[in-house]
This record gives structure tokens, C-alpha cells and sequence, in this order.
């Protein structure tokens, strides 16, 4: 693995604390502790699910940001009960939709239940790759926890000129190349250095990185 695994998070929206462990302290970060009403749903629905793998908060902030500066069409390889397409569509604009993937039926049926009714959304019961041939995307994120399905070339040309790439669940680091485990982080080394995109890391949290990826 190139990354560390998807962080597990108390099942709460205005879970915001984070253990600094080098310091031994907690680090609030600068955000509103309330979070947006799609979001909010997204937190109940994975609860009665029992699921409790999603993007943190930190990062949905980020995700609502980026989607309020696209047009056209989103995806997401990965759904999960729809936290993270619970961001996306805090930020969307009018017009734009979101298309996201989930393999795990039962999964995809509770993020369903999020966006009923909601046209801009659609999420279906499949692998990612029935998304291929739905885009270009404006924007695409992505599950890094398949070095293989997130690599520079298995997407490239699903992301349009100016489109934008993310990717979550990484540990910052000082040095390079990346390393993690002990190990180069060659998915997170090749995202950097690869011509088609400008990248660059973004510290979400003082344990929590994302990479950010547009294509040229």
C-alpha cells in the first residue's frame, strides 16, 4: 500500500478533533463546527448502515470548494454511503451533476437514499469503470485505496483540459520521494511528477493529506 488506510471517524458531523500525536494534543481546525444538511443526512444514513469509512470532514470542506468551480459532470470512483458525494453536491452549482460508483450493493442503495429526488446526483450499484464511458469529468475523486485503479493512466483521459483530479488518505511527508511505510509512495510520486497534470499535496489536518491534480 501506498497510502495510509481510510481513517475511521466517530459518526458524528461535528466530529472536527484531531489527536496530534507528536505532541500529544488535540488540533482544532478552522472551520465551522456545523456541517452542511446533505451532509448531515450522508452521517445518519452510513450510522444505520454501520459503515464507518469516509472521507473526513476536513477533506469534504475541500471537496465543496473544488465542485463549486466546475461545470459539466462529476464522478466519484468509490461511493461508500455518500459522504464524500454528500460534499460534492454541498458545493455544486446549478447545472452540474454528479455521477458516483459504488461495487457494494448494499452500499450504493443506502447512498441512493441520500440524494432521492435530487436530479444533479446519481449514484449506481456498479464498479467504477462503468464510469468510463460517461466522461469527460470536470472533476474526479478518487479512492486511492487501489494504487492500480488510481494511477495517472488509468484516468487521465477521463478528466477534460482544466478538470480536476483528487485524491484523499495520504500522510503528509517532508522528504523526497514520498515515502510511506517505509517505502516510496511511487502512486503519490508519479501524481507529482507526471507532464499531463499540475499537482500538488495539500495538508487537510497535521495527519492528513490530499493531492490535488488539473489536467493541462
Amino acid at each position: 500500500m501506498s497510502h495510509h488506510p481510510r481513517l475511521r471517524r466517530e459518526l458524528t458531523p461535528t466530529a472536527g478533533r484531531l489527536r496530534d500525536s507528536s505532541h500529544d494534543q488535540v488540533t482544532r481546525m478552522s472551520a465551522p463546527p456545523e456541517v452542511p444538511p446533505i451532509v448531515a443526512r450522508a452521517f445518519d444514513v452510513s450510522r444505520r448502515a454501520g459503515y464507518v469509512s469516509f472521507c473526513r470532514n476536513e477533506t469534504g470542506r475541500l471537496l465543496a470548494a473544488l465542485a463549486a468551480t466546475r461545470q459539466g459532470t462529476m464522478a466519484e470512483f468509490g461511493t461508500g454511503c455518500g459522504v464524500g458525494t454528500a460534499w460534492l453536491r454541498s458545493g455544486v452549482r446549478a447545472g452540474a451533476t454528479i455521477l458516483s460508483a459504488e461495487l457494494d450493493e448494499k452500499l450504493a442503495v443506502a447512498a441512493q437514499e441520500i440524494f432521492t429526488d435530487d436530479p444533479q446526483v446519481e449514484v449506481l450499484a456498479a464498479d467504477w469503470s462503468t464510469l468510463r464511458n460517461k466522461g469527460p469529468y470536470s472533476l474526479l475523486f478518487l479512492d486511492a485505496s487501489s494504487p492500480e485503479d488510481a494511477s495517472v493512466d488509468s484516468v487521465a483521459d477521463l478528466v477534460e483540459p482544466g478538470g480536476i483530479v483528487v485524491m484523499d488518505d495520504f500522510t503528509p511527508c517532508e522528504v523526497w520521494p514520498p515515502i510511506t511505510a517505509g517505502r516510496v509512495d511511487v502512486l503519490r510520486e508519479t501524481w507529482l511528477t507526471d507532464e499531463r497534470f499540475t499537482s500538488v499535496e495539500v495538508m487537510v489536518a497535521p495527519d492528513a493529506s490530499a493531492l490535488i491534480a488539473t489536467r493541462n
